[in-house]
């Protein structure tokens, strides 16, 4: 029987997000395909309610805007379902690192287990593809003639991604088979230093002058965490003056 390779039983994932700081920024939706045997068995797609106002430069870039997120999930509740998704080892993606922060930041939030192996396209493309004018997703999907339908969605991207992986193991793995071993994953975040009481009462009667509800604990907030909500309420009360 033909042995498996890791990059055989993979999950592809992407994220769209409020911002590039994993430990200050939110994810605004989630995108996967699952591969196993070297076939995409099952997909991934969520919008997340990030409970702040997503800036108009990122619904510029994604098109993802407030009202398409205002009754979705938040993370917490989606984690639970992406995590059992990520079965297995393996992930991949186009700066796998950048997504993976995200979600590791998350699930130790919330308490879940995220210990992965990773494939990073970026770096192949950057190994391999040093002629073309930029690395990024969009650019190495024109190359190769992949057609990227909705660049910045994130299921959308993932499923370039993998296409664009499957175009680079065909060009390059069996003169180069180092160059795609999986990569541990061993970013770990900050310690966070927690809410503070200040922020805390602050926050209470920020909330409930403006009649909102956030769905964390205040408890269980981080120090940054309560700022930005701070700082997201007071924004939408001077814009709506």
């Amino acid at each position: 029987m033909k042995a498996t390779h890791p990059f055989d039983e993979v999950i592809v994932f992407d994220l769209e997000t409020t911002g590039c700081d994993p430990e200050r920024n939110q994810i605004i939706e989630i995108g996967a395909i699952k591969v196993k045997e070297g076939c995409v068995v099952s997909q991934y797609q969520q919008l997340i309610d990030p409970q702040i106002i997503i800036p108009d430069k990122i619904t510029e870039i994604t098109g993802i805007t407030n009202d398409m997120v205002q009754h979705q999930p938040s993370i917490e509740e989606v984690l639970p379902d992406f995590i059992n998704f990520c079965e297995g080892d393996y992930i991949l993606g186009h700066n796998i690192l950048f997504d993976y922060k995200f979600i590791k930041v998350n699930a130790l939030r919330y308490g879940y287990p995220f210990e992965k192996q990773g494939f990073d396209t970026l770096r192949l493309a950057r190994r391999f593809l040093k002629h073309l004018p930029s690395r990024s997703l969009g650019v190495v999907c024109d190359y190769y003639g992949i057609n990227l339908v909705h660049a910045h969605r994130a299921y959308d991207d993932a499923k370039a991604t993998y296409e664009v992986f499957l175009k680079l193991k065909e060009q390059f793995y069996t003169q180069f088979p180092e160059e795609f071993k999986p990569e541990p994953m061993t970013w770990v975040p900050k310690k966070q230093a927690p809410i503070t009481m200040k922020q805390k009462k602050y926050l209470q009667n920020l909330l409930r002058m403006q009649k909102k509800k956030i769905h964390q604990e205040l408890d269980m907030l981080t120090k940054s965490e309560a700022s930005r909500f701070i700082d997201e309420i007071l924004k939408e009360m001077r814009q709506a003056k």
